[in-house]
């Protein structure tokens, strides 16, 4: 078996980082435009376009600066704060009474909002809110009096990011759950595969070395003796152990990050099998086999955990009913799916009997059975009348066998 780590990156903030790198573009031309169109209202000119010469050299250098949270440093986000306030202490030198009375745009406009945001995306609502504060002092200054306008522009800023700030807050809190809950979801799959492939060999052979060791007696029965107190304690372990199969971190440039090692067969023929071929081995003197008389094609990780899920419900047939118990596999293809059923004639299960086996260790039927269908997107029904037998009927999806299977 070949392992390799697959991972998942999951994180809402990076789309928010590439817009915002497309708003400073578009904002700082559209600053340049206001000026440009406005340009009789600046008394000094020359001040205006050599901040804007600035500001057009710091928007495209800085580009890869808000890319990410980890790229986006405090020392980066404090420096382009600096450059908005600086545009926006400049407007009353550059511009003549009429502009700034009027109500004119300052030298960057919703450029400087760009700086705020970044705040709000690195550090949530609380750096938003620290932004803020300073932009609104200076426009207030710029324009020399709190006018309605300029009062409703900078509450407008300031609800805004800090807004957006808690988003990101929010969205941060729901990654870390998602990849949690990740996490649990691989690792319980994890631990059931590894109670069935457990359950379909090791607990078997150390359940056969107990019989057998306790009908020999002597040193085969001290053996048989450990081989019990080993069966126990496996059977514990694989019913209430968990297995640490992934890991979750979380960092601000890239979000949630969920590595789950999986297991991959050294077979990577994935394609259809016929289930007929993976079921006629179980045919023996006691165990009859039925099959349509045609192909009954399935991928083939699902034909082998169908067949592996036969295979545990034949054992539990040669352990419970008997060695004189006979069994009959019946296998149809339906439309939809493929159903499997494993019949024997033995003298049934006792109502309550499984429930009892659960709660002992004893998951034959929860994992190596139902677990395996489960996974398939499938059902396992057991059927059992003390006296008349019992009756196990395993039935697979074609649909979700030909998206794939894990």
């Amino acid at each position: 078996m070949a392992r390799r780590e697959r991972v998942i990156r999951m994180s809402v903030e990076q789309p928010l980082w590439r817009a915002l790198s497309g708003y400073r573009v578009l904002t700082m031309f559209y600053a340049v435009g206001l000026f440009a169109t406005a340009y009789d209202e600046f008394d000094r000119p020359g001040i205006a376009i050599a901040f804007y010469v600035v500001l057009f050299v710091w928007t495209f250098a800085t580009l890869p600066r808000v890319q990410s949270a980890v790229a986006c440093t405090k020392r980066f986000l404090a420096a382009d704060l600096a450059i908005a306030l600086t545009g926006i202490v400049l407007t009353p030198l550059a511009a003549n009474d009429h502009h700034i009375d009027s109500g004119g745009p300052t030298l960057p406009s919703i450029w400087t909002a760009g700086s705020v945001l970044a705040f709000a995306i690195k550090g949530g609502w609380r750096w938003a809110a620290f932004a803020s504060t300073p932009v609104a002092v200076a426009n207030l200054i710029e324009r020399g009096s709190p006018a309605r306008d300029t009062v409703h522009n900078v509450v407008l800023v300031w609800v805004a990011s800090i807004a957006i700030g808690y988003v990101v807050e929010v969205a941060r809190a729901s990654e870390r759950t998602l990849a949690r809950a990740l996490e649990i979801e691989a690792t319980t799959r994890e631990r059931e595969r590894l109670a069935r492939d457990i359950h379909d060999g090791v607990l078997q052979v150390l359940a056969m070395v107990q019989r057998r060791g306790a009908v020999l007696g002597g040193e085969a029965g001290e053996l048989g003796r450990m081989a019990g107190e080993q069966e126990i304690a496996l059977r514990t372990l694989v019913s209430g152990g968990l297995v640490p199969v992934s890991r979750v971190s979380l960092d601000a440039a890239e979000g949630a990050v969920v590595r789950a090692v999986e297991e991959e067969s050294d077979d990577v023929d994935d394609g259809p099998v016929d289930l007929r071929s993976l079921l006629a081995p179980y045919a023996a003197a006691k165990v009859s086999f039925a099959e349509p008389g045609a192909p009954v094609p399935l991928p083939a990780p699902a034909a082998k955990e169908l067949a592996a899920a036969v295979g545990a419900a034949l054992d539990n047939v040669r352990r419970h009913a008997g060695a004189e118990a006979r069994a009959w596999i019946l296998v149809e293809d339906e439309p939809g799916e493929v159903v499997v059923t494993v019949r024997d004639d033995g003298p049934g299960i006792p109502e309550g009997r499984l429930a009892q086996a659960e709660g002992e260790g004893r998951l034959g039927v929860a994992l190596s059975i139902r677990g395996r269908l489960r996974d398939l997107g499938g059902s396992a029904e057991l059927i059992s009348i003390p006296g008349q037998g019992t009756e196990v009927e395993l039935k697979v999806p074609k649909a979700r066998g030909k998206a794939g299977t894990r």
